[in-house]
This record gives structure tokens, sequence and C-alpha cells, in this order.
């Protein structure tokens, strides 16, 4: 079984930072794409940060300067180290991938569970 699992999650205070990783795991041939999504309440999913697998990763205007999404190809893990977190920041963050499985070379998109990220003082 091929899943993303997400950890890193947790209550900040303003200002602070939290660092969160997604691993995927299972018979996995190659991944392509991953990224970082999140959900505030009574709002759309939206996109945080694009991982290609080769070439520069592109970020929501809302986090530039402040997040910054990082990759690790030999693990399939992907990073997003947030910093200077606001409280519009509050959210459930998600990742995906895009990627290949062994068993029959399908191409799959992915989501993780989620972590939920509250800023809050």
């Amino acid at each position: 079984q091929v899943q993303l699992v997400e950890s890193g999650g947790g209550l900040v205070q303003p200002g602070g930072s939290l660092r969160l990783s997604c691993a995927a795991s299972g018979d996995i041939f190659g991944v392509n794409a991953m990224g970082w999504y999140r959900q505030a309440p009574g709002k759309e999913r939206e996109l945080v940060a694009a991982i290609p697998s080769g070439g520069t990763t592109n970020y929501a205007d809302s986090v530039k300067g402040r997040f910054t999404a990082s990759r690790d190809n030999a693990k399939n893990t992907i990073y997003l180290q947030m910093n200077s977190l606001k409280p519009e920041d509050t959210a459930v963050y998600y990742c995906n991938a895009d990627l290949v499985r062994i068993v029959d070379y399908r191409r799959l998109k992915l989501w993780g569970q989620g972590t939920l990220v509250t800023v809050s003082s």
C-alpha cells in the first residue's frame, strides 16, 4: 500500500515556527511533483508550495519569505519550514504527491491525512 504520512503540526504563538514533514511510503517506483496545501475553516483548500521533482519551488504569495519547502528525494519526503507564523496561517495542512507505484506502474495522486496548525496566543 502506498501512502503519505504527515507529522509536525501543533499549537504555536504568533511569530513562532513549526516544521511539517510528509513521507511517501510503500512500493513506489517514482515520485514526481509533491506539494503542500492548506484548508482554513470555512475556506477552500489552497496551494501553499508546489515542489517539482526538479526545478524551482513555487509559493503562494501569502507565505513567500516566511515558509520554505524542501525535498529529500532519497527518502521520498518533503518538509515545510514555517517561520513568522500568523493567526491567518491557522489551517489543516495537507501534502500531495504525484507518484507511480511498482505493483502495476499506475500513476496515482495521493493526499496525506492532514495535520492541524493553530497559531494563537
